[in-house]
């Protein structure tokens, strides 16, 4: 059924951060001169339509070509909860985001499972969508970035980001998320009642809009980390986006840097 509603040390080196590196102390990422596609999928665990659109989530690195530059982003939204399932990943925010960017795309419905690939939607399912990550990626990008995360006392997380984009007047804004792979749930109520649901990309913490000031943010945050959370499976993610328009100038990812 588909619900619609109106209304870590290292340098990664690649674009990226495709090449983990497993229980290092923290992780750096710089993007690179081409545009990264930034893919948000809008799901939930309460929705019969959405686990094969997370399993195309969990598998669209490995089905682009090898050189393609992608940042997959799973946002669960909490509107489907009423069904009888509360789905432990949602937060409220991903729901009022994604009808911002249906709205920005000058649409009506919102609905999941929904990509949209740096701030466009992806209208006829994703069977188009290694053509636009190539187009993106064949794309100068308008804005770079860099992140860096390391463990810091107490269960936490120091994260610091500068992005410029000197190009784009008043308008970009800087975006911080951290998710995490391989997680699971029993699902026991709601359209998935009895299976058993796998996620990767899923975001925890998210951050902005952050604007930047005369082309440019620089952006320190420390995050608490849930001892329940994987530390070995975490990443994470900038982004710039165009606030009129929605589309996402430029993207990186840290991928399982962050270590335990």
């Amino acid at each position: 059924m588909k619900f619609r509603k109106d209304i870590a040390s290292v340098l990664l080196l690649a674009l990226t951060g495709a090449y983990p590196a497993y229980g290092l102390a923290g992780c750096v990422a710089q993007s690179g001169p081409n545009t990264a596609a930034l893919v948000e999928l809008y799901t939930s665990e309460g929705c019969s339509s959405c686990p094969p659109a997370d399993h195309q989530l969990t598998q669209l690195r490995q089905s682009l070509s090898p050189n393609a530059a992608v940042v997959p982003l799973s946002l669960h939204v909490d509107y489907w909860d009423y069904i009888g399932w509360n789905d432990p990943y949602a937060q409220g925010e991903f729901a009022k985001r994604q009808s911002w960017l249906v709205s920005t795309n000058r649409h009506s419905v919102v609905y999941t499972p929904h990509f949209f690939v740096s701030g466009a939607e992806l209208r006829t399912g994703a069977g188009n969508l290694s053509d636009q990550v190539r187009r993106l990626n064949a794309k100068p990008a308008g804005a770079s970035i860099r992140i860096e995360a390391r463990p810091a006392p107490n269960d936490s997380l120091t994260l610091t980001a500068n992005a410029a984009a000197r190009n784009s007047g008043d308008r970009a804004e800087l975006y911080l998320a951290v998710a995490e792979n391989g997680l699971s749930s029993k699902v026991t109520r709601g359209e998935n009642g009895g299976v058993t649901l796998n996620h990767d990309h899923v975001v925890r913490v998210w951050i902005g809009p952050i604007p930047l000031t005369g082309g440019e943010a620089q952006v320190r945050r420390e995050i608490a980390l849930p001892t329940s959370w994987n530390r070995a499976q975490l990443e994470v993610i900038g982004f710039v986006e165009d606030r009129n328009t929605g589309a996402v100038l430029q993207a990186v990812a840290t991928q399982q840097c962050i270590g335990s």
